[in-house]
């Protein structure tokens, strides 16, 4: 399935570009998400006129990504939970945790912006988490895990 790219997409290919995925993918994904529309003559030709206003709104999307970064850069917050003895936690820190406690600080986050690589955090301790705000823009926040 040959597609026109409306937004860079991580691992596929940036705006503008024309890609060939397979059929699930686009069909399932990139176009009900709004990343892609199918290369046909008329979509190309419809893209090429709509290509100054859709690269003004990615540019938007990345100056609000890059400010954000600045607000969060170098943030902690600590996260006080029932923990055993041995520093292992009586549950886990998740996505939604992390996002929650920096959404009351006033820093805007999702939960699917939160990355955390290995898993939901299990034990007692100190975390370099990745909180990712665009396709080219990571921000690094410190979570402390410290048990009651």
């Amino acid at each position: 399935m040959q597609l026109i790219l409306l937004e860079k997409v991580k691992n596929l290919g940036s705006l503008g570009e024309t890609v060939i995925v397979k059929p699930g993918y686009g069909r399932n994904y990139l176009i009900p998400q709004g990343k892609a529309i199918p290369a046909t003559v008329v979509n190309l030709a419809d893209f090429e006129k709509r290509r100054v206003g859709i690269e003004a709104r990615a540019r938007g999307h990345l100056d609000g990504a890059l400010s954000r970064k600045q607000a969060l850069d170098g943030q902690s917050i600590s996260i006080d939970v029932h923990a055993s003895p041995e520093g292992k936690l009586f549950g886990s820190v998740g996505q939604r945790d992390i996002a929650e406690l920096f959404s009351a600080r006033g820093l805007a986050v999702n939960k699917g912006e939160v990355v955390l690589a290995e898993g939901p955090l299990r034990m007692v301790g100190e975390y370099e988490i990745t909180i990712a705000l665009h396709t080219d823009v990571n921000a690094l926040v410190k979570v402390l895990v410290q048990a009651v």
